[in-house]
């Protein structure tokens, strides 16, 4: 059977720390061969003229949460991952506080048969503790499952792991990579209790960082990083949201022999606490954006390398949903499709380089979970690849919005750069707000 090939001509390449101007070769969904510029038989080949545009690897979500099964009037895997590749991501991690949660084997397995079937976008599961499922941890293979998560405050999905036994059971006993969500759920319940007392259900949604406060963050986050180091268990610490948080973590050694690392989502990096008044509920996340001066501490630490990875959290409920009053509205928002050019946004602004938006969303969380073949422009690696145009502006509409809830926090923002194209294992899948083929997306595997 003769290969596939297609030739990325006059790219500019962002690997690794550098910018290169060259060609790629793809074969049989693989990057073939990287050069300046390569000559080669085109009659056999489709080339592509990237005509000076920005190539980078394929951005790695690790934390997403697609609905399905359960709760497919808000999102499926079909859905988000369409919307994602349209935004660059081409592999991603998805939660499990789904309906049912994913906290059993046979569950799991479930769910990956539904993306083998319809995903647009190389995929992975984390599996979910509980407070009484230790037994159905020991059982997973951690060479095919990205990690175990753990919900310390509690979230959407009710999946909150309170017991400190077994908490401390579960980080002796698993080799997976421990990912946690941290709030402290005392402290939120009593903050709640206070404003609640005042208001009723219709709290000011200004208060929501009060609620979900600093305090809540750092309890958590510390009292995990102490019982990893305590265990020796290997801790991922999802959505960090306050600067106090950030002195929690460390520079000191390169990422592939860290412990213990953090990550940063999107919206972290952009709203702060002001946009409460224009926004309302629809930049209500757990946990909350908070003052511009956490924002700015989440910078700093994202750009010395205390935070390793930036990420999502894509959590889409309906409009309707998300119009209730504060105790109703559930927390979280779409975000897959808007990331990538969000933080391409703040490279025009002078805040952040081309290559550090590639080693936080791509190389980063593929050492982090130890991906194989994937986060890199390399020749042997996957075909995962994007193509930005930094020129182009467009503006967010409710037309171009391509994720199942049908709005975005982003509406009506101008991005200043464009996703042209997104290659999921060599196929071209998206150009330019069109789709093409579905049938591309593998399971990710773990190099442990």
């Amino acid at each position: 059977m003769k290969s596939q090939a297609t030739l990325l001509r006059n790219a500019k390449i962002v690997n690794e720390g550098h910018v290169v101007s060259g060609d790629i070769l793809i074969e049989d969904g693989l990057i073939k061969k990287i050069a300046s510029s390569l000559t080669l038989n085109t009659s056999e080949i489709t080339v592509i003229d990237i005509k000076g545009n920005y190539v980078l690897p394929g951005i790695i979500d690790d934390q997403v949460h697609f609905r399905e099964p359960g709760l497919t009037h808000k999102a499926t895997i079909e859905t988000e991952s369409r919307a994602a590749v349209a935004g660059g991501i081409t592999s991603f991690i998805e939660m499990p506080n789904t309906q049912p949660q994913t906290t059993t084997i046979k569950k799991l397995e479930d769910k990956f048969t539904i993306a083998a079937n319809t995903s647009w976008a190389n995929y992975s599961f984390m599996f979910g503790g509980t407070n009484d499922n230790l037994e159905e941890i020991l059982k997973v293979d951690a060479t095919k499952v990205a990690a175990l998560k753990l919900f310390l405050g509690s979230s959407t999905g009710n999946m909150l792991v309170d017991n400190p036994e077994v908490l401390e059971n579960i980080f002796s006993h698993t080799d997976l990579l421990i990912a946690v969500h941290c709030e402290d759920e005392g402290t939120i319940r009593r903050n709640l209790k206070k404003h609640t007392d005042i208001y009723g259900d219709d709290i000011p949604m200004k208060y929501h960082p009060i609620i979900r406060s600093e305090e809540a963050c750092y309890l958590s986050s510390s009292k995990a990083i102490e019982l990893a180091k305590k265990t020796g268990a290997r801790l991922h610490v999802f959505h960090l949201s306050t600067g106090k948080e950030t002195n929690l973590f460390s520079n000191e050694l390169p990422l592939k022999d860290k412990k213990i690392t953090a990550e940063v989502c999107i919206h972290h990096l952009w709203f702060t606490d002001k946009d409460y008044d224009k926004k309302g509920t629809m930049i209500k996340w757990n946990p909350a954006v908070k003052t511009n001066k956490d924002r700015e501490a989440l910078w700093a630490a994202l750009l010395d390398d205390r935070i390793d990875v930036i990420a999502t959290d894509h959590a889409p409920h309906t409009v309707e949903e998300k119009s209730n009053v504060y105790t109703k509205a559930p927390s979280g928002g779409p975000l897959v499709q808007h990331a990538l050019v969000a933080m391409l946004e703040h490279y025009h602004n002078g805040k952040i380089s081309l290559e550090k938006i590639v080693e936080k969303m791509c190389h980063n969380p593929a050492i982090l979970f130890q991906v194989e073949k994937r986060g890199f422009i390399k020749e042997g690696y996957f075909a995962d690849l994007v193509v930005v145009n930094l020129q182009q502006p467009w503006t967010v509409k409710k037309e171009n919005i391509f994720c199942k809830c049908g709005w975005s926090p982003f509406e009506g923002t101008t991005f200043k750069s464009r996703i042209s194209h997104t290659f999921v294992n060599g196929s071209l899948v998206y150009k330019n707000f069109e789709f093409f083929k579905m049938n591309a997306a593998k399971r990710l595997t773990f190099k442990r």
